[in-house]
């Protein structure tokens, strides 16, 4: 099996899982309407209710369903009047946005536009960083991450234009602390995702 192959067994597993929280989270009915902030129609395919689902995102998603209605809009300045929805979920996007003004925003929007939110996101202190899949490597500067991570992650063995991309990643990629989310989302509990007893991820909720 492929190193891509077991990465999205893995990505699957904590997809199906996250799900289950999903919907143990909220009172959701054929008549919810859910907007989901950079997300991907694959996330919805387990949902066992016929609720109203918007995507969102700066282009249009590799694969679709005709399930979601599709926005193109940036997930900064949403184009929806306040409490549109009844959840506005987003799930591994918040950490793409570069900065913590950006990532603010960003937060403020998701909580502005819905009475209920889930807003999932890798957490800082996991000792594997997610995207690059790579041990420590987050933690050093990012000069040195730019150096490292060709060997010493999956992703740097796999990537087709390493020298492009890695540019990309360490400009747009900010990991959150416990305390940044709990400063982003005042109103949220901020839930933990675990993985061999570590924080794996936070999950802001307001619930309905």
């Amino acid at each position: 099996m492929k190193i891509e192959d077991i990465l999205l067994v893995l990505s699957s597993h904590f997809r199906l899982k996250r799900m289950r929280r999903f919907i143990e989270a909220f009172p959701l009915t054929d008549d919810t309407s859910i907007l989901d902030v950079g997300g991907d129609p694959a996330f919805w395919a387990d949902l066992p209710f016929n609720a109203s689902i918007t995507i969102l995102n700066l282009s249009k998603p590799a694969t679709y369903s005709d399930r979601c209605r599709l926005v193109i809009a940036d997930g900064r300045l949403l184009p929806f009047p306040e409490g549109s929805f009844d959840i506005a979920s987003s799930n591994s996007v918040i950490e793409h946005l570069g900065t913590f003004q950006d990532q603010t925003t960003f937060a403020n929007e998701i909580r502005r536009v819905a009475s209920a939110i889930w807003v999932q996101t890798p957490a800082r202190s996991f000792p594997v960083e997610p995207h690059l899949t790579g041990l420590f490597i987050h933690y050093l500067p990012k000069p040195l991450q730019k150096k490292l991570a060709r060997r010493f992650t999956v992703w740097g063995y796999i990537a087709t234009d390493y020298d492009r991309d890695i540019d990309i990643f360490l400009k747009e990629t900010r990991l959150l602390t416990y305390r940044e989310m709990k400063e982003l989302f005042p109103d949220c509990e901020i839930m933990r995702e675990r993985w061999l007893f570590l924080t794996k991820s936070y999950i802001a909720v307001r619930r309905i």
